[in-house]
């Protein structure tokens, strides 16, 4: 009998749907850390500052892109249980219902006639519109991955290549963990830039306050 640290019925090679777990797990989190990358693209060309409910999705998304991620480090040991696959998805899942909530209560807010909503609009839809269809439709992605999980998760996920170097499981996860921390550390920059040496982020932010309170703008 299996037993959630154990190996899963079926899992003992890693099978082709095994393969599908584990590159989906990667295009998981790098498919959340690309949006979270687009969100930066119209901050920084756009000068479009995000709002504290901007953020607070921003933060979502890259923690449902930390959950897949945690598969694929598990992976990159190269044995994942699973507890391991329940773990990361369980987390994700949390994320992008927490992020729905988020990017549903801003959406709310604009949804009178005559609002012209927060921000301009992305291919006729404001980004929080766009940030909540996303959420639901990983809602429903992981939902389907978690329900056929039996068949879909491998225990054994080959970290090397053919001749004994680093095989394209590992290179995909160095570069999936590699691009997700580096987005972080650059969102985690552009907040602090927002709200500089205060508590809180305006509602409408109109500037990059740490400049101001370092005194390098008047």
């Amino acid at each position: 009998m299996s037993t959630l640290t154990g190996p899963l019925p079926g899992t003992e090679r890693f099978s082709v749907l095994g393969k599908v777990q584990y590159w989906f797990a990667c295009f998981f989190a790098v498919g959340w850390t690309g949006v979270v990358c687009g969100g930066l693209g119209v901050q920084f060309i756009s000068w479009d500052y995000p709002c504290p409910l901007c953020m607070v999705q921003r933060m979502f998304m890259l923690l449902a892109a930390l959950g897949a991620a945690y598969i694929v480090r598990r992976g990159m040991t190269g044995t994942v249980t699973g507890r391991d696959y329940m773990m990361g998805w369980g987390l994700a899942l949390v994320a992008v219902m927490c992020g729905a909530f988020a990017s549903w209560r801003q959406t709310m807010l604009h949804i009178l006639p005559g609002d012209k909503g927060y921000g301009a609009p992305v291919l006729g839809l404001h980004m929080y519109v766009w940030a909540w269809i996303l959420f639901m439709a990983s809602v429903v992605a992981i939902g389907i991955v978690m329900a056929f999980a039996h068949s879909t998760a491998d225990t054994t996920v080959p970290m090397r290549g053919t001749r004994g170097g680093q095989g394209a499981y590992g290179m995909a996860g160095r570069i999936v963990l590699g691009f997700l921390a580096l987005v972080i550390a650059v969102n985690l920059v552009a907040v602090f830039l927002l709200e500089g040496f205060h508590w809180f982020l305006p509602d409408d932010p109109d500037r990059y306050r740490f400049f101001y309170d370092v005194g390098i703008m008047d």
